[in-house]
């Protein structure tokens, strides 16, 4: 199932200057995140759920990197007028394939399950819908500028589902919302996504950039994934720039009180609303299982980027 995420949030009429989302932020406040509640992170022991199978249901990344480190939306909102602004239009009839894709994964982190954000454009007459999913910031969707805790939230969501490869990979999606609302999860999706991957956090809005750290074990010298924006190996932690890998969610992050997810990580002085994921097993590749993987090139070793077994030797 995929995510829809952002909720309809009004946007400022600011020029839209390329893809993403690290416009100036209106000054807004931050929601309580429930701090006695929670308990320092030991990423061993995180078990770290899913969006609920049954509501929010599973999301699907697949979000190019290359916008995390460019400025785009403002955080006025996402209702229909503010799609109706200059800087909207301006911004996104510069690139409306990418724009419709950035959109599409803001609307699905932002606006809740059953919900849509429809767009026309004035140039080409062109109309594009976008579905809601996670609903993480409802009063941006309802049309209110975007607290503190909605920028974060919605950044780390969309940090989650970027990956270096545009691959469309399942993932199961954790945390709170901006209210903090925990996000439902199943039984079943923590026994099916049974990898733990990675927590995400920042905010593009302010320009802070975003962050991704591993929560699961560190990727083996042989095995590669498409998902190594945040499930990375301890030589490739750049692999996602801009988003910058900064280690394990342990150092940062603090776990709930049911020790599921992570409900805040501190970097740099700055205590962010974080995202969680998990991964399916299989989408770990190991080189030697007999399939070239797109993480894996040819060569005469046993590691992903020489890898002999799967790819054969180069010409």
């Amino acid at each position: 199932m995929q995510l829809n995420s952002p909720r309809n949030s009004p946007f400022r009429s600011s020029p839209w200057t390329a893809l993403w989302l690290a416009a100036a932020l209106v000054g807004c406040g931050t929601a309580p995140m429930d701090e006695a509640s929670d308990v320092m992170g030991q990423s061993s022991d995180a078990i770290v759920s899913t969006n609920g199978l049954s509501t929010n249901g599973l999301s699907t990344n697949g979000l190019s990197t290359n916008g995390l480190s460019t400025n785009g939306l403002s955080t006025n909102g996402l209702s229909t007028n503010g799609l109706s602004t200059n800087g909207f239009q301006t911004w996104f009839q510069q690139d409306p394939a990418s724009a419709d894709m950035v959109m599409r994964y803001v609307v699905q982190c932002s606006l809740s399950a059953g919900m849509t954000l429809s767009y026309q454009s004035p140039s080409t007459g062109k109309s594009y819908t976008w579905k809601g999913s996670l609903g993480l910031a409802p009063g941006w969707a309802g049309g209110q500028p975007a607290t503190v805790a909605e920028q974060q939230v919605v950044s780390a969501c969309l940090a989650a589902h970027a990956n270096k490869y545009g691959m469309h990979v399942n993932i199961s999606v954790l945390g709170r919302d901006s209210l903090g609302g925990a996000m439902p999860y199943s039984t079943d999706e923590l026994n099916t996504y049974t990898e733990k991957e990675a927590c995400f956090f920042g905010n593009l809005f302010t320009g802070e950039g975003t962050f991704a750290a591993n929560d699961g074990a560190y990727l083996d010298y042989d095995e590669s994934t498409v998902r190594t924006c945040g499930l990375s190996s301890w030589s490739d932690t750049t692999a996602c720039t801009p988003m910058k890998h900064v280690g394990a969610c342990r150092y940062y992050c603090t776990l709930d009180a049911t020790r599921t997810y992570y409900t805040r990580c501190t970097y740099n002085g700055v205590t962010y609303r974080p995202i969680t994921t998990r991964m399916l097993p299989q989408d770990v590749y190991r080189c030697g299982d007999g399939v070239c993987q797109l993480t894996e090139k040819c060569g005469g070793s046993n590691t992903p980027d020489s890898c002999a077994a799967d790819c054969g030797a180069c010409p």
